[in-house]
């Protein structure tokens, strides 16, 4: 089984969305993304190239993809393959402005 690393950012986001979530549609809403989420990064770790290849400058982001949360197509999931599975770097809605939050 291939691994799945997260970088803080990365938690930082699916707690805020959780919170998000439970606050404005309810609990079940809430876990049900936690799950779905998890269950989407195990399958990016062994789909590596599944999502959509980005092009950004910073040498840090090389070989970024981005792929939706299954079930929640409006929460995208930004992460680079790596040898052994991938790395989640951003978990970001949608309507947010992604490029300014993946820059570094």
């Amino acid at each position: 089984m291939r691994r799945v690393y997260q970088r803080s950012a990365a938690r930082r986001d699916l707690v805020e969305h959780y919170v998000y979530l439970a606050e404005q549609a309810n609990l079940d809403t809430a876990e049900r993304f936690f799950a779905r989420a998890e269950h989407t990064f195990v399958e990016l770790a062994e789909n590596r190239e599944m999502g959509a290849g980005l092009t950004l400058h910073h040498p840090k982001l090389a070989g970024l993809r981005k792929w939706r949360v299954t079930d929640f197509e409006s929460f995208l999931i930004f992460y680079v393959p790596r040898s052994d599975g991938v790395s989640i770097i951003r978990v970001l809605h949608a309507s947010q402005d992604w490029w300014r939050a993946l820059s570094m």
